[in-house]
């Protein structure tokens, strides 16, 4: 094809446009069977370099779901890790040490991007937003999951993409129909039968756990809308806020530990950092609609390790609601993935 879309065997004539050679052609048949013997060459390349393409594809859709199985299996490590550390240190110390930790990983990465680009960020109020809910996130995380089997606390954050569907209509303009706001509020029945509607569901540690996911939720979608920031910067001034929340937190209640502790707070640190460059990398290679269901292997990992690792057994409760916010969440996913797809005019007004 020349540069006005046309065929130059259309005008009698094939351009090389290398060599620029010109070759007038002076039979119509002529023309017609160089024409028919290029097109026959081009379309064997395009259905080679088709066939090449889409086994490429697949194979990078498999990579991106292989690492965000594996992320998520490395995010279920630390969580269990991070309970049977804070069973013996306060939040505050764990907190510190993991941090440490997190910059051997990230360390590399800012001296590759360059340690200015880190002071170089868009919309620094939403940026100061999400860090702080990041860290009251990891900081209930742990207060709760000290005190509540693994399962309990991460049915809560299960429940955290379907605040993002409920916090993106509101704060990113996503609109949301009425399919997916009633499977939203399905979801949040589903915590209330986690939390156990009596007087326990007013406890300090399921309140920690409530409290943690939402903010997991709120730190997702600035996660979003500050998506042009770099990840290595996103994720480093989130480690840096744990750190001086740690210092913080651990004034008065610092305790000396054995050698094994210690690296167990400095793995916690590399294993979350590990994770959430996994999960990053997959969500560049596979679709998002085809990895983010992924993330409920999390809840399935956290009854293993939990009953492998403190022989906690999820009780009914746990399980239906459990079920309730994964169903819910299911729905949500696909919904969106459904309006995603399907042609626009197809998609009724209500933007189900």
């Amino acid at each position: 094809m020349n540069e006005n879309g046309r065929s130059p065997f259309a005008y009698g004539k094939f351009e090389y446009s290398r060599f620029k050679l010109t070759i007038d052609i002076g039979s119509v048949k002529a023309e017609a069977a160089l024409g028919r013997a290029c097109a026959a060459v081009f379309a064997r390349m395009r259905e080679m370099t088709t066939k090449t393409g889409l086994a490429d594809a697949g194979n990078l859709i498999i990579t991106g779901v292989v690492l965000m199985l594996l992320g998520d299996l490395l995010f279920a490590l630390n969580d269990a890790m991070g309970k049977w550390l804070v069973a013996s240190f306060a939040v505050g110390q764990v907190l510190v040490i993991r941090s440490v930790g997190a910059f051997i990983v990230l360390g590399p990465m800012i001296l590759r991007q360059g340690p200015m680009a880190l002071f170089r960020v868009e919309q620094k109020g939403l940026q100061f937003i999400r860090v702080f809910m990041a860290t009251v996130d990891v900081a209930l995380f742990y207060a709760a999951v000290a005190y509540l089997p693994l399962a309990d606390v991460m049915t809560f954050y299960m429940a955290g993409p379907i605040y993002v569907a409920a916090l993106s209509h509101f704060f990113l303009g996503e609109k949301i129909g009425w399919r997916r706001w009633l499977a939203v509020l399905t979801g949040f029945a589903g915590v209330v039968i986690a939390l156990r509607p009596s007087t326990a569901m007013l406890s300090l540690p399921s309140l920690f756990g409530l409290a943690g996911s939402l903010a997991f939720a709120l730190s997702l979608v600035m996660s979003r809308y500050l998506r042009s920031t770099s990840d290595t910067t996103l994720v480093t001034w989130q480690t840096v806020a744990a750190l001086v929340t740690g210092i913080v937190l651990s004034i008065g209640h610092w305790q000396p530990a054995a050698l094994i502790d210690w690296s167990g707070m400095l793995l916690l640190g590399v294993v979350a950092s590990c994770a959430h460059l996994l999960i990053t990398r997959s969500l560049k290679l596979a679709p998002a609609s085809l990895l983010a269901p992924l993330q409920y292997t999390l809840l399935l990992w956290a009854i293993v390790l939990g009953y492998l690792f403190f022989n906690d057994i999820p009780d009914t409760q746990i399980i239906v609601g459990a079920a309730i916010i994964v169903v819910a969440g299911l729905f949500i996913f696909h919904r969106k993935n459904l309006k995603e797809t399907v042609p626009a005019e197809a998609v009724p007004p209500d933007g189900h």
